[in-house]
């Protein structure tokens, strides 16, 4: 998956709430055990809702679709304090194109989201060889822009249904 353009406007990394941050690399570090257990990355996103994240997959027949259905997803997450939507793609660096995971996320009343990657090769065998640690990409759409924060909805309104935990 591959057809999405994230806005660069430089090298700085912007200030990020931290819950956006943690959300971020948690969902890149998911996309990673997946390509280390063999396993292809379907595009996914996790909200978090309280201290808990609830991971959803947004399998589609092309990259639009995919988005699309993310967006979906996200939009109607009422309640939720952050989400990140993860993928296998691209990045276009002064070196050419290189792999990455991408994970982009927002929180709800932001226009703007941010975007990390993590750059990866494979090796002759075909097993991702991760950098380091994930880089800032840059700004990207903010699924939760129209949402209100989750402090302002009534607890009736929030769905309890979310099961993983956001970890350090």
């Amino acid at each position: 998956m591959a057809d999405r353009t994230v806005e660069n406007p430089g090298t700085e990394v912007p200030q990020m709430p931290e819950i956006l941050e943690r959300v971020l690399l948690y969902a890149i570090n998911e996309g990673k055990q997946k390509m280390l257990e063999g396993e292809e990355v379907t595009p996914f996103t996790s909200l978090v809702v309280h201290e808990s994240v609830f991971i959803e997959t947004h399998p589609g027949n092309d990259a639009e679709e995919c988005f699309n259905l993310a967006r979906h997803t996200v939009e109607g997450a009422r309640g939720a304090s952050a989400y990140a939507f993860c993928y296998d793609g691209y990045i276009e660096t002064s070196e050419g194109v290189k792999d990455a995971l991408i994970s982009e996320g927002g929180v709800p009343g932001e226009a703007d989201g941010y975007a990390i990657g993590l750059l990866y090769t494979l090796d002759a065998d075909g097993k991702p060889q991760f950098s380091e640690s994930p880089s800032y990409i840059g700004k990207a759409p903010n699924f939760m822009s129209d949402l209100r924060d989750a402090t302002e909805y009534a607890d009736e309104e929030i769905d309890d249904k979310y099961t993983d935990t956001l970890t350090d």
